[in-house]
């Protein structure tokens, strides 16, 4: 592997995650909030712009090698790709960026915000919360979710289509099979979580919700946050601690 530059590195995830969490933050607000060209666009267009997202956020972080997910970071950690300093440095570039991202959504929608009568929906917009509040199914969604996602971008890796977590692997279109992955998942599992399946995207835009002038904002629900959290990096780890078995990529 090519020397990093840790700077380069840094900026690298944080403006590939500012990216993603600006457009999936973007789409949610435009489906949800009051008076917008795309409201009650439903959840699939949601899941299509969360993955357009993922797909931009690669293509501007190549030299990092697009990581932007803690959980996919620890994944990679443990699987050797990626050094313990790479995942630390890169998981505090992601939660920053996602705070960036999120700021830059709300700027974008201010005036729909101000227009926006519901609290929830306001929230909505920057983190994820349960359909049905439960704390252990709502974590074990998330823990499914996410093995899933990590899963799966090893069995890419496997077949030569991705190189996550190496600089200058990615392609113009290799981030593509991971944006179908994320709109998949939100089809199929993201109705009773919202589909975090990234701390840095739960939780940056969370604190920005918490910082951030909206009027009529409400709570910042911190009592959810913990399983956006949890529940991802849990399921990172186990799809690395599976895929050596289950794909067969042990040496």
């Amino acid at each position: 592997m090519t020397e990093l530059d840790p700077g380069l590195y840094f900026l690298s995830e944080f403006v590939g995650t500012a990216m993603l969490v600006l457009l999936g933050c973007g789409v949610v607000a435009n489906v949800v909030l009051a008076q917008t060209k795309g409201f009650a666009g439903g959840t699939l267009m949601i899941n299509w712009g969360w993955g357009l997202g993922v797909f931009a956020g690669f293509l501007v972080s190549a030299y990092s090698g697009a990581v932007l997910n803690p959980a996919v970071g620890l994944g990679l950690m443990i699987a050797g790709t990626i050094t313990p300093w790479m995942f630390a440095l890169a998981t505090v570039a992601e939660v920053l960026g996602g705070i960036v991202g999120a700021v830059l959504c709300w700027v974008s929608y201010k005036k729909h915000f101000d227009a926006e009568p519901d609290a929830a929906n306001k929230l909505g917009v920057f983190s994820t919360g349960p359909a049905i509040r439960g704390a252990g199914f709502n974590l074990v969604t998330e823990i499914i979710a996410t093995f899933v996602l990590v899963f799966v971008i090893f069995a890419f890796a496997d077949y030569g289509d991705i190189s996550v977590g190496v600089p200058g692997g990615l392609g113009p279109l290799t981030g593509l099979p991971v944006a179908l992955l994320v709109v998949g998942i939100g089809a199929s599992l993201g109705g009773p979580t919202g589909y975090a399946i990234n701390p840095a995207r739960d939780l940056g835009p969370r604190i920005a919700h918490a910082l951030l002038p909206i009027a009529g904002k409400g709570s910042s629900d911190w009592g959810y946050a913990w399983i956006p959290v949890v529940g991802p990096l849990a399921g990172g780890a186990l799809a690395a601690l599976a895929a050596p078995l289950l794909l067969g990529l042990a040496a």
